[in-house]
């Protein structure tokens, strides 16, 4: 048995652009596309633009793109249904639409807008687009027997008969499900079978998964591991772990040994190997008891006997608060996070406390309210309030 080996699949890259200007934004799901031969692309984006500007022209432009004459224009939004077909819509989403791609469609590719104001036009980052093909991997059976007539040939795959009984076996495109030990034999003698060949299959990683240890809900200061793991030939090589754009770690397995609230997001793990790149993510929701425990006083200012105050209670937990408790000394004067007092009086002066709590804590914080009387006189170094 002869075969040839499978070339590498496509790749296919998650990113995040950065925008032109502080006021220019632009979202693409894909800056690097590796697409097979005679397969569509699609290119779906969305931007925002400067207030107080009219957007005039929008187009897609390849590389090599004159900036000032703003030549040669690759697509238009038009109604086409060509092979080339671009969109606009008033939501300021793009899209560009490549069917039947062909090496010839190997370009850098760009999105113009221009806009009323001359120098006040944005060309988008470049969106990569590469083509390759997928060849067949063919297994040749031959036999040193003269045979009297045209012979029927029996495939074996993993010392199981396959329905095909074509001479070669073609195997298009190959793909990682192909790989395995073949023989073929001559039917009627299906004794004597050729000696097994492997075929092995190169690919990019596969099923790449992020798994979190321990598993369930995540308490601030526990250790946490993110693992990852791809199914790829050859095995994975690299691994990368971010959180948001900055790069943590090179190793399969991430370690946060004491996790705080800041900690708390989305992890994304790339893992590569010759052939290419996948990514896999995770979001990590840490638990925490109340902190930044705050009470604020309404009106701010001067309190007048008589006068309506609100005390609010706000904090930062995970998950938000679901117990408060308003103390004046040891006695509970309520169960909201907001505390009325209607008719203030002078006898009301004093500390107030606010315990903000939920399944993982708790936490307080106090306030002084000083009362101010319309009339006070003081005798013997004792202050009273006139009613």
């Amino acid at each position: 048995v002869h075969f040839s080996q499978a070339p590498p699949s496509p790749c296919y890259k998650l990113f995040s652009l950065s925008a032109f200007g502080t006021e220019w934004s632009v979202k693409y799901k894909q800056t690097e596309i590796c697409a097979l031969k005679g397969s569509t692309v699609f290119i779906n984006d969305s931007y925002t633009y400067p207030a107080g500007l009219e957007v005039k022209e929008e187009f897609w432009v390849k590389e090599p793109f004159d900036r000032e004459q703003d030549t040669p224009v690759y697509c238009r939004p038009t109604k086409d249904s060509g092979r080339v077909q671009c969109y606009v819509d008033k939501q300021q989403h793009f899209s560009l639409k490549l069917i039947n791609v062909t090496k010839e469609d190997e370009h850098d590719y760009r999105f113009r807008i221009k806009t009323n104001v001359a120098n006040q036009k944005w060309l988008g980052d470049l969106v990569k687009i590469t083509v390759t093909e997928r060849e067949a991997a063919v297994l040749t059976c031959t036999t040193s027997c003269s045979l009297t007539d045209s012979p029927t040939f029996i495939w074996y795959k993993n010392g199981h008969p396959l329905s095909s009984s074509t001479n070669p076996l073609h195997l298009r495109p190959v793909s990682n499900e192909d790989a395995g030990s073949y023989m073929c034999a001559v039917r009627g003698y299906e004794h004597l079978p050729s000696p097994a060949q492997t075929l092995t299959v190169r690919y990019r990683p596969k099923n790449v998964s992020v798994s979190i240890r321990p598993s369930g809900e995540i308490v601030e200061g526990s250790p946490v591991t993110l693992t990852c793991s791809s199914d790829a030939n050859p095995p994975v090589q690299n691994y990368n772990w971010f959180k948001e754009k900055t790069l943590l770690g090179k190793e399969s397995t991430h370690i946060i040994p004491n996790i705080s609230s800041e900690d708390s997001g989305e992890y994304k793990c790339k893992s590569s190997n010759e052939h290419g790149s996948k990514y896999s993510s995770v979001i990590l929701n840490v638990m925490y008891p109340p902190k930044n425990v705050s009470v604020s006083i309404t009106p701010s200012g001067e309190i007048l006997e008589g006068s309506s105050v609100t005390l609010t209670c706000s904090s930062d937990a995970n998950p938000p608060v679901q117990n408060y408790n308003w103390f004046k000394e040891k006695t509970l004067l309520g169960k909201e996070s907001t505390h009325i007092i209607p008719n203030i009086s002078f006898e009301d002066s004093g500390e107030y406390k606010c315990k903000s709590s939920n399944e993982h804590g708790s936490k307080y914080s106090s306030v002084i309210l000083n009362v101010m009387c319309k009339l006070m006189f003081t005798l013997y170094n004792l202050k009273f309030c006139v009613l």
